[in-house]
């Protein structure tokens, strides 16, 4: 069926019968009354449907302030369809759609966006991650294993020889991947251009020498012919990978850097709690990540296991599986992403990071778990190392710090977190 689904939680001073109605209507041919040219045959080619609709609960107080109000407010989950005519395969369309003026409904006390139903038609128009994985394995020499990685800090305030002095260190610590901070993109203190070009010489010095390309995320997040420009920059240093804050720039921003991009793109999630935060509103990581990765995201943040955010695991878990299953029905491509762990992560985590995927398709970036190794930055990055090889085998990461010092180490120095998985 050529049809798109979204899946909503919501609640309602009026029914949540009722409220479904408004909310297809208000998304598709109705409004606050009925027009003439609302014809039956016209809401029969272009209305909305209400597809399923379960009662969950009901509430003596409204969860969002509301302007209208009842005895009392009931909660369900609802599913709506559109059908493909009313917007095509435009993903700004589509947005406009599934978080548009509904949100603004006064019938509706609360609503969450669950998860969207796209059809494969939608996969074969967008283009979706360019390397995924297993390009990145590739461009960084046919790398085994997890893609052990940190983040320059402190997150500014570092001059460009500052923190290519800071990757310097990194690199002959072994590391595979370093990502700038969302907050630096091309300030007056660390201007672009000056740090790719001083990093660059760092990263490709050592790869000269000794054939590993550690993957520098070089943040170009700013307005859409900036980006472009940061593009030809990084292209003429042999960058192979860019990071776009996603919220800032948009779908369509996300896009236009994936469309002028020969490198990965590595997208990052920052302001993503104000979509995620509350239970009563916004958008689920599992609904947004399937729009972001068909404007070609390579790269999804997903927040780490026992983290400092306010994510439960579980909920992490759910958005790490979900960037490595299709992100269409059917038998079209499936424009699988790679997970990011970041936040808080230490060599605790890496094993329940894995055993949730049941792969090493993943980024797991520690910034403090490596540069507070007692031993310092070099033992860092072997911890975690260990700490995989650990779990890959099957082996409990304290038996296995027996005979890997640096583990033993950092098993002593970083508090065992509690993962509720």
């Amino acid at each position: 069926m050529n049809r798109i689904t979204a899946t909503y939680d919501i609640e309602s001073p009026l029914g949540v019968d009722h409220a479904a109605t408004v909310l297809a209507g208000e998304q598709s041919t109705g409004t606050f009354t009925r027009l003439a040219a609302e014809t039956d045959e016209l809401r029969e080619r272009s209305a909305a449907r209400i597809e399923s609709l379960t009662i969950t609960g009901s509430s003596p107080n409204p969860s969002l302030p509301s302007r209208k109000s009842g005895p009392a407010y009931e909660r369900g989950t609802v599913t709506i369809s559109w059908s493909l005519d009313n917007f095509g395969v435009s993903l700004p369309s589509l947005f406009s759609t599934l978080a548009g003026n509904l949100f603004e409904l006064a019938e509706l006390s609360a609503i969450r966006l669950l998860d969207i139903g796209l059809p494969k038609e939608f996969a074969l128009a967008h283009p979706g991650p360019q390397f995924g994985a297993d390009g990145t394995r590739e461009l960084m020499g046919g790398h085994e294993g997890p893609v052990i990685g940190t983040i320059i800090k402190p997150s500014v305030g570092l001059s460009p020889s500052e923190t290519a002095e800071l990757v310097q260190t990194l690199i002959e610590a072994g590391i595979d991947f370093i990502k700038d901070d969302e907050l630096q993109a091309n300030g007056p203190h660390c201007p672009f251009e000056e740090r790719l070009k001083l990093v660059s010489r760092v990263i490709n010095l050592h790869a000269e020498k000794t054939g590993k390309r550690v993957m520098y995320a070089f943040n170009i997040t700013d307005e859409i012919d900036q980006m472009w420009r940061n593009l030809d920059l990084l292209q003429e240093h042999d960058g192979i990978c860019a990071m776009v804050c996603m919220n800032s720039v948009g779908l369509t921003g996300l896009r236009a850097v994936r469309d002028r991009s020969p490198m990965i793109v590595h997208g990052h999630r920052a302001g993503w709690g104000l979509f995620s935060r509350s239970p009563d509103i916004g958008i689920s990581f599992t609904a947004f990540q399937k729009l972001w990765r068909l404007a070609g995201a390579d790269h999804l943040h997903v927040n780490g296991l026992a983290s400092k955010f306010t994510e439960s695991d579980e909920v992490v878990a759910q958005s790490a599986r979900s960037v490595q299953q299709p992100v269409c029905e059917g038998d079209g491509p499936q424009h699988l992403a790679m997970p990011v762990y970041s936040s808080g992560q230490t060599v605790w985590q890496i094993d329940p990071a894995r055993r949730l995927l049941g792969n090493d398709d993943f980024i797991f970036c520690a910034g403090g778990g490596i540069m507070s190794h007692p031993s310092g930055i070099g033992a860092g990055v072997i911890a975690l190392r260990q700490a995989a090889a650990a779990a890959k085998e099957g082996v409990d990461i304290e038996m296995y710090a027996a005979n890997a010092p640096e583990l033993k180490s950092a098993l002593e120095t970083f508090k065992k977190p509690s993962i509720d998985l």
